[in-house]
This record gives structure tokens, C-alpha cells and sequence, in this order.
């Protein structure tokens, strides 16, 4: 049974609504059909997140930035080979940000903060890839805090000239101090200042779910405490490569950044 999709998915019991969204940045939402137990489904070899709506299950994909649009994409059910499922993703175009900052020190790395970065990307990226399956939250997420976006998702940007990495979250600018609170439930799994992100959480949220919250000036929490949904967890701020107090806010699932408006239906 081979078929693309497009619909709209109510995926809680607050009948919060995740629309099938199968951008590059999106999710896509693929209904696998009934099982008699929950399925597990694969996307590039990694499990994805599974929910059940109505006696049928449906597998929630994470679409990442650096997809080519028009490719078919394959969702793989275990212990059914023939049972895949295909959706293709979508273009999209993003703006371009140019943005000066007083030294080059964050832009030109030198051979010291190079390995700092190295390695802290590789602590991030095995948070990023892990799968807990003993925690599973809803897709309603909270505003983490008020404010102006001063940088949507997806843009391309440039410091000081130079093309780095597209912007793979939300900023929020806010006055220095303000609280920050988790968008969803879920465990601290990483607590630290980084070289880009200056102080930064990453709450695990389980079944592929991270959110990373960015550039604080302080903690309120520690490395493993589990944080209920609406909880503060720090303070806006201007840490690592930054121009000013605000919060860099990120949706990861199944290791794919993504856009977190898709999460938060009353998004400021």
C-alpha cells in the first residue's frame, strides 16, 4: 500500500491540531493504519514517534533543513517489509539575515575554539539522535517566553559576511532576566555554556522529542531533573554568539530540526 497524504491530525487529548506539513523544516504525518499493538516505524534508520488517534496509528517525521524537495521519502514499518509507507517533501524559500558582530571571534574560529566547538557538537548531536522510550509527551507546546521573533526559522544567515548555517530555531527577544519556561515536560539532559549558544538546556521530551533553549544568562534547573511543562529553567540573556538579550528556541524530532511554530498553536 503505497499513497502520499494530506491531511489534518488531531494528535491530543486537548485536540491540539498538528497539520501534515511535509516542508523541508516540517513534519510530516503519516497514517500506518491499525495494528494490534504499537508499531514500531523507521525513517533513515532512526525510530520515529508514534501516537495513536481513532484505532489507527500515526508516525510523526521531522523534516530537516538540508532535504532536497520532490525527493520520495520511504516510513518503514518493522516486521512488515511491505508495509512502507512514501511521502515527498516540499520547497520552501527562506530570507536571508545579515548579521554584524563587534569581532570575528565566533565567525573565524581559531584551532582552540575549534575543538571546543568539535566537541560540544558531538555531545549535542548524541542527545539530538536518542530515543527514550519510558517518557512520551503531547505536541501542545508552551511559548517558552513573551516576546518579539527577531529571527523566524529557517534563514540563511551571514556573520559578518560570511554564510553559516541556516537559523534552526525561533529568537525571542525579551529584557534581559526574564524567566524562561520548558515548552514541554521532559528531563534536562544537557546543561552548559556552549561557544555559539552561551547557555543552553536541552530538554528531552522522549520518543525522539528534544527543545533546546539558547543564549541564557543563568539556570534554574540542573542536569537530570525532570521539568514539568510551564516550568522555569532559566533567564533570557546574551551568551555566546549574540547581539543582544534573547532566546534561541529549537524543536528536534527524530534528529531533524524543525520549525516550532508547528508545535505552539498561539504562537506571539
Amino acid at each position: 500500500m503505497k499513497h502520499f497524504f494530506k491531511l489534518l491530525l488531531l494528535l491530543s487529548s486537548s485536540l491540539f491540531a498538528i497539520e501534515n506539513h511535509p516542508y523541508i523544516d516540517g513534519v510530516a504525518v503519516i497514517d500506518v493504519g491499525v495494528f494490534k499493538e504499537k508499531p514500531k516505524i523507521f525513517y533513515k534508520a532512526k525510530e520515529a514517534k508514534v501516537i495513536l488517534k481513532k484505532n489507527h496509528y500515526f508516525a510523526i517525521i521531522g523534516i530537516g533543513l538540508n532535504e532536497k524537495a520532490g525527493k520520495k521519502h520511504i516510513v518503514a514499518v518493522s516486521k512488515n517489509k511491505k508495509k512502507d509507507f512514501y511521502f515527498q517533501v516540499k520547497s520552501k524559500s527562506y530570507k536571508k539575515e545579515y548579521i554584524k558582530l563587534k569581532t570575528n571571534k565566533r565567525v573565524t574560529l581559531s584551532k582552540v575554539d575549534l575543538e571546543r566547538f568539535h566537541k560540544e557538537k558531538a555531545k549535542a548531536k548524541k542527545v539530538l539522535g536518542s530515543f527514550n522510550k519510558t517518557l512520551s509527551t503531547d505536541l501542545d507546546f508552551k511559548v517558552p517566553v513573551s516576546g518579539r521573533t527577531s529571527s523566524p526559522f529557517g534563514k540563511r544567515r551571514y556573520f559578518n559576511n560570511k554564510p553559516k548555517a541556516p537559523h534552526s530555531g525561533i529568537d525571542i527577544a525579551a529584557k534581559r532576566g526574564t524567566p524562561i519556561v520548558a515548552a514541554q515536560s521532559g528531563y534536562v539532559m544537557i546543561r552548559e555554556e556552549f561557544f555559539f549558544n552561551g547557555n543552553t538546556i536541552y530538554l528531552d521530551h522522549g520518543e525522539g522529542i528534544i527543545t533546546l533553549y539558547c543564549h541564557m544568562s543563568d539556570f534554574a534547573v540542573n542536569k537530570g531533573d525532570f521539568i514539568n511543562k510551564g516550568d522555569v529553567i532559566g533567564y533570557i540573556g546574551t551568551t555566546g554568539r549574540s547581539t543582544g538579550p534573547h532566546l534561541h528556541f529549537g524543536v528536534v524530532l527524530n534528529a531533524n530540526a524543525v520549525d516550532p511554530k508547528i508545535f505552539i498553536k498561539d504562537f506571539l
